[in-house]
């Protein structure tokens, strides 16, 4: 029998994917009286994923410092992360509640992949953005997120910001060299999707 056991698939996630990914475990390890001493203490862990965030924010201008620090910084956090997962695995034992209580995913599951893809282009004009998400065909309609600076700690930090019948939005009165995140989710007859994974864009 296969023993279950903790998932390494962030560590194929994108930059910004793992910012969220690492945030979603750093609450799940918090208060949690299955993980009383981790490897890598959570202030360490946390700090390193504001600073993966700035790295990334940083390395938009597309700079080749910028984005040679940006991935030292990845491989950094990535190396504290992949510390506490195995710190999951000792004290699971091939529990698969445990696992999934860290924030992590196990062996059993698929791999994964985000449940929705958007891509952002520049808008007609200064302080717009055009925003085409992957169409679904149970969709009535769709429902767009945004939040700027940083991704929120909470859902409460997102504000919506668009809702349309089409996958496709075009924002406007953004504020020029800001740093935006968006999401999207679907309206189907079983109710709203959950959100895509958040994509990032500076503003023009």
């Amino acid at each position: 029998m296969k023993i279950i056991q903790t998932k390494l698939d962030f560590m194929q996630f994108s930059p910004i994917v793992k910012v969220g990914f690492y945030r979603n475990v750093i609450t799940k390890f918090t208060g949690n009286p299955r993980f009383p001493t981790p490897d890598v203490s959570l202030q360490d862990a946390s700090a390193a994923v504001i600073d993966l965030e700035n790295a990334i924010v940083a390395a938009s201008d597309g700079g080749r410092t910028r984005i040679s620090e940006m991935h030292d910084q990845e491989k950094l956090t990535d190396t504290m992360f992949r510390s506490l997962a195995a710190y999951v695995d000792r004290i699971a034992a091939g529990d698969e509640s445990t696992i999934l209580s860290s924030g992590f995913h196990e062996t059993k599951q698929p791999t994964y992949t985000p449940k929705a893809i958007i891509t952002i282009y520049n808008g007609t004009h200064s302080g717009s953005v055009i925003i085409k998400g992957k169409a679904n065909p149970r969709a009535g309609a769709y429902h767009l997120q945004m939040c700027k600076g940083t991704l929120p700690l909470t859902e409460d930090g997102w504000v919506l910001c668009g809702v349309s019948t089409s996958a496709e939005f075009e924002l406007n009165g953004l504020d020029v060299m800001c740093l935006y995140y968006f999401r999207i989710a679907a309206i189907t007859p079983e109710g709203l999707t959950d959100y895509c994974e958040p994509v990032s864009k500076i503003v023009v």
